[in-house]
């Protein structure tokens, strides 16, 4: 399953829950599925600017390596997995997955979290925080639109790990996973 949303609806955080509660769940970021790509050229950014400066997200993509995740769906044959991100280029591996699911939030909680947040520090700036802004109101109908289970992530954690579980295995599994 592709849990996605925009930068701030909670990817990261449903992931290491998903962990604990022992299902194999990926964060597409920290886990090495996607890096940044100069859309010109095509070269791998190693060490982006941190904060970007203005112009960088023009020039710039956060991308997912397409590879990496056919990996992935072959390795989790017959089992479940999760891998949880938001990439530019992720129409490139919908068909890689059985289920989507879209984390989204409103705008308030997502300039807390993107403020707040410890894991990284995109949003902070600007013009990431513009990007994330314009965006968030466009992630339901999007992802309603490709057929995606729309979840609301301002919901309390625990709750939102569980409608995750269970748009995968059904309601009986969220009982059945504690």
């Amino acid at each position: 399953m592709w849990v996605t949303g925009n930068s701030g609806a909670g990817k990261s955080t449903v992931c290491e829950v998903l962990r604990a509660r022992g299902y194999r769940a990926l964060d597409a970021d920290g886990d090495g599925f996607s890096r940044w790509i100069d859309r010109v050229g095509g070269e791998v950014v190693t060490s982006p600017p941190d904060p970007v400066p203005q112009g960088w997200l023009d020039r710039y993509g956060w991308m997912i390596v397409r590879e990496r995740v056919e990996a992935l769906a072959e390795e989790s044959r017959g089992r479940i997995a999760f891998l949880c991100g938001s990439a530019e280029n992720e129409a490139d591996i919908l068909d890689l997955f059985d289920l989507v699911v879209c984390l989204v939030i409103d705008e308030d909680t997502l300039r807390h979290r993107l403020a707040t947040r410890t894991t990284n520090t995109f949003g902070r700036h600007p013009e990431e925080l513009a990007a994330a802004l314009k965006w968030n109101p466009l992630m339901p109908g999007l992802y309603e639109g490709l057929g995606a289970t729309v979840l609301d992530a301002s919901r309390p954690l625990d709750e939102v790990a569980d409608r995750v579980i269970d748009a995968v295995q059904g309601p009986a599994a969220v009982t059945s996973t504690r």
